[in-house]
């Protein structure tokens, strides 16, 4: 697959499958804006894809109005248009009913996992009509299955919220020439758990319990978003690629 002459702007692209996405756009032609709020990370993703092509590097925090105003118009300054949006920046806390922080949670989590994603989506889909180009949001098997643990309820509720916009928008924007996708990793080897303040839960051990006996690195899943946002992908939008080893599978 080459996008050459694409511009892609990735959300959440400081590390993991971000990250990974970002390198194998830069490895296969094209331009690429990356998202973060870690600037150490950041900077470290930008390492990896320079030996491709320079990335344009943006330290902002998609919750933030203005700065998704500022991300979106630094990629039209510098490319002058944008081919592939891919919404990929979320985070996971813990927050039960009973513990009495449910709301405080669901809040924090929905401003990152859902409303930064119609944001940015807004101000990204002017400039995606003009080159019929696609968006790719990254959700989770976990916006449709039953939860194994407590407290992951929050988290849980934006990935279906984030997989009906991806419909929702794909009906919108269909007409428009523009295609809305959703792919949804299960376990992946990545810092997300760690940035979500998880120490005691390592992907590496969900392997045993996948029917494929394995979990996922994050260049597995940006594969399957380079696929969606190529032209073999042409006649796919609102549908939703899951990527989870058969974890899905499971009873």
């Amino acid at each position: 697959m080459s996008f050459k002459g694409k511009v892609v702007l990735i959300t959440g692209a400081s590390s993991g499958i971000g990250a990974a996405t970002a390198i194998e756009f830069a490895k296969n032609g094209a331009s690429v804006a990356i998202v973060g709020r870690n600037v150490e990370k950041l900077n470290k993703a930008a390492e990896n894809c320079s030996k491709y092509s320079k990335p344009l590097v943006i330290k902002a925090d998609v919750g933030d109005d203005e700065e998704c105003k500022k991300m979106v118009a630094s990629v039209i300054k510098t490319f002058g248009k944008l081919d592939v949006l891919v919404n990929n920046a979320g985070i996971m806390r813990d927050g039960t009913i009973m513990e009495g922080n449910l709301l405080e949670i669901y809040d924090e989590i929905m401003k990152v996992n859902v409303r930064a994603h119609l944001k940015v989506t807004s101000l990204a889909a002017p400039y995606l009509v003009k080159t019929k180009g696609n968006i790719v949001n990254i959700s989770s098997v976990a916006a449709s299955l039953t939860p194994k643990m407590k407290g992951v309820t929050p988290y849980c509720v934006s990935k279906a919220a984030l997989n009906h916009f991806t419909r929702c928008a794909a009906v919108e924007l269909a007409g428009e020439g523009v295609r809305v996708n959703t792919v949804s990793p299960g376990p992946v080897i990545t810092d997300f758990m760690e940035n979500a303040g998880v120490t005691d839960i390592k992907m590496e051990n969900f392997a045993d319990s996948m029917p494929l006996k394995r979990v996922s690195q994050s260049v597995e899943i940006a594969d399957m978003i380079l696929f969606l946002a190529s032209d073999r992908a042409v006649g796919v939008t609102g549908a939703e690629f899951i990527v989870d080893n058969g974890c899905s599978l499971r009873v």
